[in-house]
């Protein structure tokens, strides 16, 4: 399978914002998994990754970050960084990314792909996601990668008036991905 697959994969998914299939196109998910995984990595599936972690579907990265209706201007949050292809899309379609990981291990293997990739508009921290990265703040849109009950609540303050925020919600294998838009604080 190819990066052209792939975005025939999530155009099929019902993803339709031609500039996120042309960053799939362009942005080498190979790049971005373990080395063990690159045969997985043009097919619409996770690919394990250290610590017990697994990447995103990619058919779901894509109808995400797609919710986020991200212009070229935007600042842009990402909670759980994994090996950074997710914040590559976000990159390509923003103007800049701020992207937590609570790994330091898959923090810098990210950065290197990142940095291969010529993604310049981009930084990978480490930390708890949960607590957002209020250094940069306020974002136009968050994305959170990985499922909580809830929206943490400092994740909501940092979103700034009018901001999009999507992330799945719920608890193990019953989540369901939402997004929400600040309106009135």
């Amino acid at each position: 399978m190819t990066p052209e697959d792939l975005a025939d994969e999530c155009r099929a998914a019902g993803v339709r914002d031609e500039r996120l299939l042309q960053a799939i196109r362009s942005v080498p998910r190979a790049d971005f998994v373990p080395p063990d995984g690159r045969r997985l990595a043009y097919n619409d599936v996770p690919v394990l990754i250290p610590h017990g972690q697994v990447t995103t579907q990619p058919s779901l990265v894509a109808r995400m970050v797609e919710a986020l209706a991200l212009g070229p201007g935007d600042d842009v949050l990402e909670i759980g960084t994994g090996y950074g292809w997710q914040t590559a899309l976000l990159a390509r379609l923003s103007g800049r990314v701020w992207s937590v990981e609570r790994f330091p291990d898959l923090a810098a293997s990210a950065r290197a792909a990142l940095t291969r990739a010529g993604v310049a508009n981009a930084e990978v921290v480490v930390g708890d996601g949960s607590n957002g990265l209020p250094a940069h703040a306020p974002y136009d849109a968050i994305l959170v990668a990985a499922a909580f009950p809830r929206v943490p609540p400092p994740l909501a303050d940092q979103l700034s008036e009018g901001g999009r925020l999507v992330q799945p919600l719920g608890r193990g294998g019953s989540e369901e991905v939402v997004l929400f838009e600040k309106r009135g604080g």
